[in-house]
């Protein structure tokens, strides 16, 4: 209980705060539907949100990027130009943040590694396979992992030709938050050090970024959890997560 009015008081403290439009991109494997929650949260905290629905498992990274990012992109400039009576944060003006789970945010890494940061306002990251996922090595040999995953998530290794370590240094006002519980042991196993069934807390980190939070979450569910969400409200409010 006092979790939850802790997490409440949180996010009322942010509301003033909220301004532009947010994008939420779902990771592989997943559907607008699993950030309905985080849709919802962002909704009631004034925000208009682009919850961007794509076929993760049929195009490469490159091609997700420059359709579905983009397109993302240009609805929140439409909002942004159509709404003359919004006040807006003069930091954070006519920027596009995003909220991002697993995959979506190498979707948002590749976007601007091919077409700038010019617009790019606050991004919080949930558990990115940011240096690629050791799972993805030790699994993408055989046929069935590609049959499911597509060619998007043969590109999340960590071997240099994966699409991953082909991106540099982000450039913009960036929150990781990486999770330590598993629900998929025998994953586990195959990731070296703290994980969330997925990806290592290691992998998750990219240089530039601006902050770095470890919870004790899963992968699957994070975005649905009531304090990663607060913590997500917190940084697209203020720039930084909280203690």
């Amino acid at each position: 209980m006092r979790k939850k009015l802790a997490i409440s008081f949180l996010l009322l403290s942010c509301s003033a705060s909220a301004q532009d439009c947010v994008v939420l991109l779902h990771g592989l494997l997943r559907s607008d539907s699993s950030m309905a929650t985080l849709e919802q949260a962002l909704s009631e905290q004034g925000y208009t949100v682009v919850n961007m629905d794509y076929p993760s498992t049929e195009y490469p990274i490159e091609h997700l990027a420059d359709t579905y990012v983009a397109q993302a992109i240009n609805q929140c400039h439409t909002h942004n130009h159509s709404n003359t009576h919004s006040t807006i944060n003069s930091d954070i003006d006519s920027n596009t943040h995003f909220v991002t789970h697993s995959m979506g945010g190498i979707l948002v890494r590749d976007y601007v590694d091919r077409h700038g940061s010019a617009g790019i306002g606050r991004v919080v990251m949930l558990g990115p396979p940011n240096q690629g996922s050791e799972a993805v090595d030790k699994l993408r040999f055989l046929p069935v992992f590609g049959w499911l995953h597509g060619p998007a998530g043969l590109q999340l290794g960590t071997d240099q030709q994966s699409r991953v370590k082909q991106l540099g240094a982000v450039d913009f006002e960036l929150g990781v938050i990486a999770g330590t519980q598993s629900i998929n042991p025998l994953l586990s196993v195959l990731i070296p050090g703290r994980d969330d069934g997925k990806v290592s807390v290691e992998n998750t980190k990219v240089l530039g970024m601006k902050e770095h939070k470890v919870m004790s979450v899963t992968h699957p569910m994070m975005m649905k959890n009531a304090e990663v969400i607060g913590q997500t409200v917190q940084f697209l409010a203020t720039g930084t997560f909280a203690n």
